[in-house]
């Protein structure tokens, strides 16, 4: 039975032995540097995006729709491939909508008009305050409208856009086979691998420690 004890020992230590080959600090070290390249691999992946997220708002100010959505079908495709590309609140086509809104006023105001062109003057008095589109210079517009006797049904006739459809927003996923993702892995496999090694070595110690108590 002694002897039966005294070969459990050994077999203890030779576990821990065969544990202590790899140094924790070794893994912790590993795992700093692959945290640093998951972290980078991360962010150039968020540029990605952002790259073409700008792309997709500089196509719409050009305004030329068959690039729009190219822009928006490369943005899309990038998007749905790669972690760490959330795009908040999306991209909003902001020149689109400003166009087509105008295009809406213009078609409801006529030249035949007795008043002329009052979508124009509507414009000229609105266009000088805003530097660009925002709900202030479609009600700036509204209010000059407003004005002229002729335009008592305007405001309500002008079929204008629904915003919400010129809103894109497209959603990452949670892990992506790319290098980020890989990268990812390997940190989490470290830190699965530190742990065990920390868990088992306090278990075989234990162990051992009954051992001599029992001889």
């Amino acid at each position: 039975m002694w002897g039966v004890r005294v070969a459990d020992k050994g077999r203890v230590r030779r576990s821990i032995k065969q544990l202590q080959r790899i140094k924790t600090w070794q893994l912790v070290i590993l795992l700093i540097l692959a945290g640093f390249l998951s972290l980078t691999f991360l962010r150039l992946n968020n540029i990605g995006m952002v790259e073409r997220r700008s792309a997709v708002q500089s196509a719409d100010e050009a305004g030329n729709s068959d690039t729009i959505i190219t822009r928006l079908y490369d943005l899309q495709r990038y998007v749905s491939a790669h972690m760490n590309t959330d795009m908040g609140k999306g991209v909003y086509l902001v020149a689109s909508y400003k166009r087509d809104v105008q295009i809406a006023y213009t078609k409801a105001s006529s030249d035949t008009n007795p008043n002329g062109n009052i979508y124009k003057k509507a414009q000229d008095v609105c266009a000088p305050k805003f530097t660009r589109w925002s709900e202030a210079y479609v009600q700036c517009t509204t209010s000059e409208l407003a004005k002229y006797p002729a335009a008592s049904n305007l405001v309500n006739a002008v079929n204008l856009p629904h915003a919400d459809s010129y809103l894109y927003d497209y959603v990452s996923p949670l892990w992506s086979p790319d290098f980020a993702g890989w990268s990812v892995l390997v940190c989490i496999a470290l830190i699965l691998m530190i742990i065990a090694r920390l868990i088992s070595l306090v278990i075989l110690r234990i162990i051992l420690h009954q051992q001599y108590k029992s001889i």
